[in-house]
């Protein structure tokens, strides 16, 4: 075919404004290839009393699918589209053609006449507008510029113009990518010796490439994340951790974890994840938020005084002691150092033998004559006496004053009231409470051998312990 190392340049040219824009964002890419019939009766200026003119050009739109008569056509691959999206509905495609003219008009050329066109066109869909969103039918309006060459039909050479170009098509979407078109575009021709003309196409045309904003290499009509980047296996949508579940889904998205635990890790392997574990480090139970309790007493280890030994929370986790061994807790033990009894709260309780010998000893006691004060040599005897109520903390001492019968009756009571004030007031001194010793005296009231003897008054003449109640 002559001339086609032309046609070949043009096609370069079109492949190379490829970068241009197509379909929509998501496929902004399309390419169309077809045939093409040039026409160039039915584009007005009917030259009216010129001979044989009327054979060229008729008025616009007249015979407009005069097929057989006007369209020169080639039965092969003759046309080329390439388009990119730029938004709104709008692209803008660079199309390559070629034919041979065989028929101008109602006349016809000595010889076919080579045809090649090289447009660009911006073109703007209805489909949105008509269809609400997407549909199949897709019409189309396009204006633009290009440059044909046409062969002369009297020395052979190609002669080149510019065209205005306008145009409506109308696409049928067979799928999501591919299509079938029509078009018809009005070339108009600003030169004297240039050709105006209309070009019929029929073309197929794919949609291809994407968008992709965040560059994971999945289209963002297919990402879930369009804007961060991500893996196949979860529609684009990122795992930063790599624990294998999507970060939308991961309640602890930077830290690897378990499926079981939303994503979260349990360090630990106690069953409990880190978020809810209160010792995420050390492995627990679940009633202590995931603290460990190694003496099983139900308080964590963190807070146990006792951690390896069982007790009462009342006692900072540590078992209640019975130091003195007497079977009375220290908790519940007044006397917790001394070993008592359970009836007496721990404390020991006074024997009938030890308070006999506490009145041995009581009954040492000497007083200056017919007056209440304690004569030096009964200290001693007193401070063992002392001791010895040391060892029972809790009872309670009454101290008797007692006298023979010699005197008036009023003054022995008053007399024996006196002495075992004394007594009382020495141990409160030696440091038994004032709060567990009284004082009383009998006089003459309680003897305990005959006062008709020496003897009998001497043993009369007396200070004497007994027990008073709690």
């Amino acid at each position: 075919m002559k001339h086609l190392s032309r046609f070949l340049v043009a096609a370069l040219m079109i492949l190379a404004l490829g970068s241009v824009n197509a379909q929509d964002a998501n496929n902004p890419w399309a390419i169309s290839v077809g045939a093409n019939a040039i026409d160039t009766y039915p584009v007005g200026d009917a030259i009216d009393g010129v001979p044989g003119a009327g054979e060229l050009r008729g008025n616009l739109f007249e015979e407009f699918y005069n097929v057989e008569d006007h369209w020169s056509i080639v039965p092969s691959v003759s046309y080329v589209n390439v388009s990119r999206y730029l938004g709104d509905g709008f692209t803008f495609g660079v199309s390559g053609s070629l034919n041979r003219i065989d028929k101008l008009g109602d006349s016809r050329p000595r010889n076919e006449l080579q045809y090649y066109g090289a447009d660009g066109d911006f073109s703007y869909s209805l489909r949105d507008l008509i269809n609400g969103e997407g549909g199949w039918f897709d019409p189309s309006l396009s204006v633009g510029a290009g440059y044909t060459w046409v062969e002369s039909s009297l020395d052979g050479e190609l002669g080149g113009f510019g065209t205005a170009n306008a145009a409506a098509g109308v696409k049928i979407w067979l799928g999501e990518n591919f299509n079938i078109g029509l078009q018809s575009k009005y070339k108009h021709a600003f030169e004297d010796d240039g050709i105006k003309h209309f070009q019929h196409v029929a073309a197929v045309g794919i949609v291809f490439g994407g968008k992709d904003t965040d560059g994971d290499g999945i289209y963002d009509k297919d990402d879930a994340c369009p804007e961060v980047a991500g893996l196949p296996e979860f529609d684009g949508c990122p795992d930063s951790d790599g624990d294998g579940i999507q970060d939308s889904k991961d309640a602890c998205p930077t830290v690897a974890g378990l499926a079981e635990f939303d994503g979260c890790p349990d360090t630990d392997g106690d069953g409990i994840p880190d978020p809810k574990d209160a010792c995420p480090t050390v492995a627990g139970i679940a009633a202590l938020g995931g603290c460990p309790d190694a003496d099983g007493d139900g308080i964590k280890d963190a807070d146990d005084t006792c951690p390896n030994e069982a007790g009462p929370r009342a006692n900072n986790g540590c078992p209640y002691q019975d130091k003195d061994g007497d079977g009375v807790l220290d908790k519940d033990d007044e006397c917790p150092d001394v070993a008592g009894t359970v009836a007496n709260n721990g404390c020991p309780e006074v024997s009938v033998e030890v308070l006999n010998d506490l009145n041995v000893e009581t009954k040492k006691v000497l007083f200056d004559y017919n007056k209440a004060s304690i004569r030096t040599e009964s200290y001693a005897t007193l401070d063992k006496v002392a001791s010895v109520m040391m060892e029972y903390p809790t009872t309670r001492f009454l101290i008797e004053g007692h006298t023979d019968d010699r005197g008036r009756d009023a003054y022995n009571l008053n007399l024996s009231d006196q002495r075992a004030a004394s007594v009382r007031s020495y141990l409160t001194g030696k440091g038994i409470p004032a709060s567990r010793l009284e004082s009383k005296g009998f006089g003459e009231a309680r003897p305990v051998a005959s006062n008709k003897t020496a003897a009998g008054r001497q043993e009369n003449r007396r200070v004497e312990l007994s027990i008073l109640e709690q």
